[in-house]
């Protein structure tokens, strides 16, 4: 942020003789829009956290720690990248690569409490993987923890980025936001309704594999880009229902959706070709080359972000490209 000198000078005015000094006519405008700026807002604001609780945070945080990837991807949106000093850089996606260059406050399961205590932050910003350190990182500095409800994903999408809009004074900016992705996130929801093709999302993990369905994990595929469910029976779970290759292909779905966890994360992901699999190719989704593998990274570590909304239903939208 720009630091910006003016000074005043008076003299007392029984003496008759005023004087004043002014800065630099660009310092002078940014100043001004600057301190206008900061007034328009109040010192605090009451957001929505990931619990549906009401909580009063202070507006316009000059130090964030952010944990939340999908957090860290609004703010970078929204334009107020310049504000993170910690977040946990050994997880981000690659869209978020810039962020490597901040100090790391820990890992994504397991923040550094020390670490983050002498950043002195004035907001920390969490998801469900750093929950249970919740109440030690309020004693460092607030902490606001964010999450998507699985029952409504898009809505709850929309509350995490105008919390975070409101926060920092762009309102206005996070609500063009959100229109932007409403027109796409419509037209391929009309797209998945009038194609009237059913769609199963595998996660795969080292050669073993997870369905998820509506009210899961992945639920943005079926209640907010449109595609109906091959097997409307999965058990909603954040861990997703473990499934076999052989229930694949009984389900027979004219669209696989594909997570490789093991990319995301690293580690051998030799076994998670699932494409390649000979039951997955006797299905109509393989006869027709339809098995999609999504943005491992920001499906897995991100999701509900401004940016990573946006990759996602491009990658979903892939469906309709054959």
């Amino acid at each position: 942020m720009k630091k910006i000198t003016m000074m005043l000078l008076m003299t007392g005015l029984l003496l008759g003789a005023t004087a004043c000094g002014e800065a630099t006519g660009a310092g002078k405008n940014t100043a001004t829009t600057a301190t206008s700026s900061q007034t328009q807002l109040p010192p605090t604001v009451t957001v929505t956290d990931g619990e549906g609780n009401k909580v009063e945070v202070a507006t316009n945080p000059e130090k964030v720690v952010v944990f939340d990837n999908s957090a860290l991807d609004t703010m970078d949106q929204l334009g107020v990248g310049d504000r993170v000093v910690g977040a946990a850089t050994d997880n981000l996606p690659s869209f978020l690569a810039a962020y490597k260059e901040v100090e790391s406050a820990g890992g994504i399961k397991e923040p550094d409490l020390e670490k983050i205590n002498a950043m002195q932050p004035d907001l920390i910003l969490i998801s469900g993987r750093q929950k249970d350190f919740k109440e030690q990182l309020t004693k460092i500095a607030p902490t606001l923890y964010l999450s998507t409800d699985n029952t409504d994903t898009w809505h709850s999408i929309q509350s995490q980025i105008q919390s975070i809009g409101a926060i920092f004074g762009k309102e206005a900016a996070a609500q063009t936001a959100i229109d932007t992705l409403q027109t796409k996130i419509d037209s391929i929801a009309k797209q998945a309704s009038a194609s009237q093709e059913k769609a199963l999302v595998l996660l795969v993990n080292e050669g073993s594999l997870s369905a998820y369905g509506a009210g899961s994990r992945f639920s943005i595929v079926h209640d907010t880009f449109g595609f109906a469910q091959a097997d409307e029976q999965i058990e909603a779970s954040t861990h997703g229902q473990s499934v076999s290759y052989e229930y694949v292909l009984e389900k027979n779905p004219d669209v696989i959706f594909v997570i490789d966890r093991t990319q995301a994360i690293g580690g051998d992901d030799s076994k998670n070709n699932v494409a390649e699999n000979k039951l997955v190719k006797e299905t109509t989704a393989g006869k027709n080359d339809k098995v999609i593998l999504l943005d491992p990274a920001v499906w897995y570590l991100a999701g509900s972000g401004i940016e990573s909304v946006d990759i996602m239903a491009d990658n979903v939208a892939k469906a309709f490209e054959n």
